[in-house]
This record gives C-alpha cells, sequence and structure tokens, in this order.
C-alpha cells in the first residue's frame, strides 16, 4: 500500500501562483505513475497531470498545458504541482494519486480507475 497527503493548497488571485505537494509513503517502490486530479464544486473529478515514477515523463491536460508543471523531487520523495497563471476555473479540490500497477512506457493512465492509492484532497480557490 502507498499513502498519500498532499499540501499547498490555498487562495490565490488570478494569474498568481501556487505549488502543491504530494509525498508518498509506504510501499513507493511499487509506483508507476504519479498523478493529480481535481474536482470542482457540481463536478466530476478531472484528470490534470501524470508524472512517469520511473524515467520523469510526464503528460497533461490540455485545459493546463502550458500553465502547470508537475515534477519529482528524488531526494524528498515528493511530486508537485507548480500552477502558474491561475484562472477561476482552477477552482477545485485537488488530489494526489498514485498507480501501482504495471504500466508501459508509452501509456499515461487519465481515469479515476487507473489509478489505486489517493489522497484526501487540498482545496484551491482562485478569485478573479
Amino acid at each position: 500500500q502507498v499513502q498519500l497527503v498532499e499540501s499547498g493548497g490555498g487562495l490565490a488571485q488570478a494569474g498568481a501562483s501556487l505549488r502543491l505537494s504530494c509525498a508518498p509513503s509506504g510501499r513507493t517502490y511499487n509506483i508507476y505513475v504519479m498523478g493529480w486530479f481535481r474536482q470542482a464544486p457540481g463536478k466530476e473529478r478531472e484528470f490534470v497531470a501524470a508524472l512517469r515514477w520511473s524515467g520523469g515523463n510526464t503528460y497533461y491536460a490540455d485545459s493546463v498545458k502550458g500553465r502547470f508543471t508537475i515534477s519529482r523531487d528524488n531526494a524528498k520523495n515528493t511530486v508537485y504541482l507548480q500552477m502558474n497563471s491561475l484562472k477561476p476555473e482552477d477552482t477545485a479540490v485537488y488530489y494526489c494519486a498514485a498507480r501501482l500497477r504495471f504500466t508501459t512506457d508509452y501509456y499515461f493512465p487519465k481515469a479515476e480507475y487507473d489509478y489505486d492509492s489517493w489522497g484526501h484532497g487540498t482545496q484551491v480557490t482562485v478569485s478573479s
């Protein structure tokens, strides 16, 4: 099992930046992909970004491409989501997720059911 704890959410104005952190613990050697999802009020949870645990390749949703960056600090065993040029529509609860099942190099999981462990979420609110 892998446990995930998010941090770094908060309130920001449109155009500002925030950085979210996710610290996995437990059997982290089982992780193939780390992902970020978000869920806005009244909407379904949606994919934001993913990072391959070994190799560091990344993949983004079109809505955040060019504004958000997912990265990993190997020394701290932490995954980050750097969010720049924030928009009010980025307001949501952001969740960190880990995929523990085998994943081929050319596949980036983007659905909730693709992931096996989830954090509790951190609120991001962007005001206009």
